[in-house]
C-alpha cells in the first residue's frame, strides 16, 4: 500500500503492466514497465540488435507520481474498452496492457500498432485509438520518469 497522502486512492490496489515485443532474428525483443501500488516502478528493455544487453532499472515513485499515473488512465477511459475486436498478436508481436485499479482488473492484448493508420483499419477504430494514445502516455512518462532518476547526480 501507497502512503495516505492524497486520499483514498493511495490505500486502493493499484498495479500497471504493460509489454510490447516480438521474437525475430535477434532472439527475443522487448520493453516492459510496471507500477505497484507500493511505488515501485520497473523498468525493462531488451535488445539484442548489435549485442545490446538488457536494461534493467527499478525505482521507487512517490504517491503524486501514482496518483498522476491513475489519472492518465482513467481520464483516457480505457477501462470501458474490450479487446475482443482488436488486431490478435502475429509475427510482427504483441502488445499486453494490465491494470488493476480498486476492485476493477483488465488485461488487453493485441498486435503490435505500427501507426495510427493499423488504428483506423480494425474493427474497432475507437477503442485500439484508446488504447494507442494511453499506451503513449504511458511510456513518454516512464522514460521521463526513468531519465529523470538516473540523471541526476547526488552531490
Amino acid at each position: 500500500m501507497a502512503g495516505v497522502v492524497g486520499g483514498e486512492e493511495e490505500l486502493e490496489e493499484f498495479y500497471v503492466r504493460y509489454y510490447v515485443g516480438h521474437k525475430g532474428k535477434f532472439g527475443h525483443e522487448f520493453l516492459e514497465f510496471e507500477f505497484r501500488s507500493n511505488g515501485m516502478l520497473r523498468y525493462a528493455n531488451n535488445s539484442n540488435y548489435k549485442n545490446d544487453t538488457m536494461i534493467r532499472k527499478e525505482v521507487y515513485v512517490t504517491p503524486a507520481v501514482l496518483k498522476e499515473c491513475r489519472r492518465i488512465i482513467l481520464e483516457s477511459e480505457i477501462l470501458k474498452e474490450d479487446d475482443n475486436q482488436w488486431p490478435e498478436p502475429d509475427r510482427v508481436g504483441r502488445q499486453e496492457l494490465e491494470i488493476v485499479m480498486g476492485n476493477e482488473h483488465i488485461s488487453f492484448t493485441t498486435s503490435k500498432i505500427g501507426s495510427l493508420v493499423d488504428v483506423q483499419s480494425s474493427n474497432d477504430p475507437e477503442g485500439l485509438r484508446i488504447f494507442y494514445y494511453l499506451v503513449q502516455d504511458l511510456k513518454c512518462f516512464v522514460f521521463s520518469l526513468i531519465s529523470l532518476h538516473f540523471k541526476i547526480k547526488p552531490i
